[in-house]
């Protein structure tokens, strides 16, 4: 019986994906039927073009820097990998999240740290660490603006960050480094980005301490692309002094949803319901509606720019061997 119960939540796994996301896409067309007289009323001038060309280089710095971070996760779990390395892989990678299942990026990242020798158990961890750590960073960046769930938002800040203390992830990382059926490749994986690095050794694997480094690292990175949603925003409109911190928190939520709620391919739809739900109050429908939309472009265009920056960054070190 438990066999068949378990069969039929793997079958109802897709669907629920495929509800969430045409859920969240279904209430973005319908606001987007309601206010489109006042969207295609927006103009944006010259100086809110500047605007987003800024937006696009600091989300750009933001992946980057997320990319440099992730080598502080992994240095927490005393494997020597360094960012320069890191930060690469991190962007090659970082566009697979757009594949159907959302998982491929982080499939790509583990198949990458084996190649260069780190054990299983710390390169599972080490990748399912990352988004933990921007987890927990965007709660606390969103506990900052009042919303009903803010005691759900409490409550999973605190979840999360006891989730990440030695205590508990320690016992986990020995579990699978021991793993011999883990270290398989998986076949339906997309191929790892090339590594110019030679095999690392394999220390000792597991915390020492609380990854307290990354933590801070990760609200660097938030609050990054949290300044680029801002900047987005006001090319669409004046955004006052006052609305920025609020606007960055509001953002974080959303981002967070984005993150967490599974079938939805980098976010894909439920960043846009969120914020839009969120900053309604705060601002118009259509301006909203706008400033997600073009975000998602200065997003996606900062990932692509990012992975091709990447691989001709290994192309060019290559050469030069």
């Amino acid at each position: 019986m438990s066999f068949l119960n378990a069969a039929g939540l793997t079958r109802l796994k897709p669907l629920a994906r495929w509800v969430v996301l045409g859920a969240a896409i279904a209430f973005l067309l319908r606001t987007l039927v309601r206010h489109w007289a006042d969207i295609s009323a927006l103009r944006i001038g010259a100086q809110g073009w500047s605007l987003l060309l800024v937006a696009l280089g600091i989300t750009l710095l933001a992946h980057i820097w997320a990319g440099w971070v992730w080598s502080w996760a992994l240095q927490a779990l005393q494997q020597p990998v360094v960012g320069s390395w890191s930060a690469p892989v991190y962007l090659q990678t970082n566009l697979l999240k757009y594949l159907p299942g959302n998982v491929w990026h982080f499939f790509g990242r583990v198949r990458a740290l084996r190649n260069i020798g780190i054990d299983n158990g710390s390169a599972l961890v080490g990748v399912a660490l990352e988004p933990l750590l921007m987890a927990a960073a965007a709660l606390v960046v969103g506990i900052a603006i009042p919303t009903p769930y803010w005691p759900f938002q409490l409550l999973g800040l605190v979840v999360v960050l006891a989730a990440m203390a030695p205590r508990w992830l320690n016992p986990l990382v020995d579990r699978l480094s021991r793993s011999k059926t883990a270290n398989q490749p998986t076949e339906d994986s997309p191929p790892s980005p090339p590594s110019s690095s030679p095999p690392l050794p394999s220390p000792a694997p597991g915390l020492r301490h609380y990854p307290l480094k990354p933590l801070l690292g990760q609200l660097g990175y938030i609050g990054l692309r949290g300044l680029g949603f801002c900047l987005v925003l006001s090319a669409v409109t004046p955004l006052a002094t006052g609305d920025w911190s609020s606007t960055i928190s509001a953002f974080s939520l959303a981002w967070l949803g984005g993150l967490v709620v599974p079938g939805a391919p980098g976010g894909l739809g439920v960043f846009e319901a969120i914020a839009l739900s969120l900053l309604q109050g705060q601002f118009s429908a259509a301006v909203v509606l706008s400033a997600v939309v073009l975000y998602r472009v200065v997003s996606t265009l900062a990932e692509a720019l990012g992975a091709a920056l990447a691989t001709f960054d290994r192309g060019l070190s290559s050469t030069l061997k």
